[in-house]
C-alpha cells in the first residue's frame, strides 16, 4: 500500500490492456515489494518465482500465471527505464492519489513534499511512559537493562530502535508504559496546562477509544474522567486499557453529540474532543488510507466535526476550556473549523497550542514549545477557553 500508485503505473506500462482484477492485484503487489532494489525484502528472482506460484495456485489467476511471470521478468530487465517513465507521474511519483497530493500542494505550499517524504517511511514505535508507575530515566534505565535501544521524546515519551511485539515490552503488561505516538502524546499536557495536578476536575473525554489519551489524563492529574465511545467493542478496549493501567474512568458507551443520552447535566471543567477525521495525519502507520479515502469524505467529516464542537460547547464551564484535535493534515478538518467556530461563539478564546503539527520531524514555524521537533505523526491541536460571561 505505500508504494501503491508506483505499482499501479509500472503494471500499465508493461500490460497493454488492464489485466483482470485478481491478476493487477497480484502484479501491483510484487511490483510494490520489487521496483526499489535496495528496499525489496526479498532477492528480486524469488519473488518472481513466488509470484508465479502464488498465480499458478488461485483459480483467478492460474490462467494468467504465464503473463504475470513474464511481465515480471520484463521489469527486472528494464528495471532503469520503467521506473524512469513513470516518476512523471505524480501518483506514481509520491504514492498518493492526485486529489491528496494537489490538496497538500495547496495548504501546505511550503512543506507538502516533507509531509508525502514523510507518510512514504514507516512510523517508529514510541512509548508513553506511566507517570504513576516509572520516570521517563527511570523507564529508560529498565529498557537498557534488557538489551533495548531506545531514545527520549518529550514530554512522555521513548522512542524505540525497532519495533516489537506489545507483549515483548519490558513492564507493559504491569502498566508500566503504553504504545502512543508522540504528536497523540501533547493532547493531555496540553488540555492540563498550568492546572495544579491536584485538583480534582471534571473531565469528558469524548470519541474516546481507544483509550490512550483518557489513560494519559489520568496518569497527569487527579481528574474525574468520564469517557465516551459510540462503539461498545471500542469501550471495551478503554476498559481493558484502564484496568492494565491501574486507572479508573467513567466508560460509557454513547453517542458525544447526543448529551441527552448520556450527560447528567453537571458541566465539565475540561473537555476533549478528539473528532472522526480523515486520518490523513497517520498514514505513516496505516497507509491503506491513503487510497480508501475520497476528498469528499474531508467536507462530510467536516460537518461531523462541527456538529460535535457545537454540541459539546454549552456543556463546559464558563472558564473551563476544550481541546480540538484530529489526526489530519487538512486545514478544512484543522484550522478553517477552529477559525469558523471562534467567529461564531463570541465566548470562546483561542490559546496558544501547536496548530497543525506535520508529519515526521517538521515543526510548525512559530513560538509555542509544545510544537516540537520529533518523529510524530501529523496532528492538529486547538486549545479554547470558554469566557465566563
Amino acid at each position: 500500500m505505500r508504494f501503491l500508485g508506483r505499482a499501479q503505473a509500472l503494471c500499465r506500462k508493461l500490460a497493454r490492456r488492464a489485466p483482470p482484477e485478481a491478476v493487477d492485484a497480484l502484479l501491483c503487489t510484487a511490483l510494490a515489494l520489487i521496483w526499489r532494489q535496495e528496499d525489496a525484502p526479498y532477492e528480486a528472482f524469488t519473488l518472481v518465482d513466488q509470484a508465479v506460484e502464488a498465480a499458478k495456485k488461485n483459480p483467478a489467476t492460474r490462467a494468467q500465471a504465464s503473463f504475470v511471470n513474464a511481465c515480471l521478468r520484463r521489469f527486472l530487465r528494464e528495471r532503469d527505464l520503467l521506473v524512469k517513465a513513470t516518476d512523471n507521474d505524480l501518483v506514481a511519483r509520491w504514492n498518493h492519489p492526485r486529489w491528496w497530493v494537489e490538496r497538500l500542494k495547496k495548504e501546505h505550499p511550503d512543506q507538502w513534499e516533507a509531509i508525502l517524504r514523510a507518510n512514504n517511511t514507516p512510523a517508529p514505535m514510541t512509548l508513553r511512559a506511566n507517570a504513576r508507575r516509572v520516570t521517563l530515566a527511570e523507564y529508560l534505565q529498565v529498557l537498557q537493562a534488557s538489551g533495548i535501544s531506545a531514545t527520549l521524546q518529550a514530554p512522555s515519551g521513548v522512542v524505540l530502535e525497532h519495533a516489537m511485539p506489545v507483549q515483548s515490552i519490558p513492564g507493559f503488561s504491569d502498566g508500566m508504559v503504553s504504545v502512543q505516538d508522540g504528536g497523540a502524546q501533547l493532547a493531555a499536557p496540553l488540555l492540563l496546562r498550568g492546572i495544579d495536578p491536584k485538583a480534582v476536575l471534571n473531565i469528558l473525554d469524548a470519541c474516546a477509544a481507544p483509550g490512550g489519551k483518557t489513560a494519559h489524563l489520568l496518569e497527569c492529574s487527579a481528574a474525574r474522567v468520564t469517557a465516551l465511545d459510540i462503539d461498545p467493542a471500542r469501550c471495551d478496549r478503554i476498559a481493558q486499557n484502564l484496568r492494565r493501567l491501574g486507572l479508573t474512568a467513567r466508560v460509557l458507551t454513547a453517542d458525544a453529540a447526543e448529551p441527552a443520552s448520556w450527560w447528567d447535566g453537571e458541566t465539565f471543567d475540561a473537555i476533549l474532543l478528539d473528532a472522526p477525521c480523515t486520518a490523513s495525519g497517520i498514514v505513516r502507520r496505516h497507509p491503506d488510507v491513503r487510497w480508501l479515502r475520497r476528498e469528499s469524505d474531508i467536507a462530510q467529516l467536516a460537518v461531523i466535526q462541527a456538529r460535535l464542537l457545537r454540541t459539546l460547547w454549552p456543556l463546559l464551564k464558563a472558564g473551563g476550556r476544550l481541546l480540538y484535535c484530529t489526526c489530519s493534515v487538512f486545514r478544512e478538518e484543522g484550522s478553517e473549523q477552529i477559525n469558523s467556530f471562534v467567529a461564531n461563539n463570541t465566548d470562546a478564546v483561542l490559546q496558544a497550542s501547536p496548530g497543525h503539527l506535520m508529519p515526521h520531524s517538521w515543526a510548525f514555524e512559530g513560538s509555542v514549545p509544545d510544537n516540537h521537533r520529533g518523529d510524530h505523526d501529523g496532528f492538529f491541536y486547538a486549545l479554547l477557553e470558554k469566557r465566563a460571561a
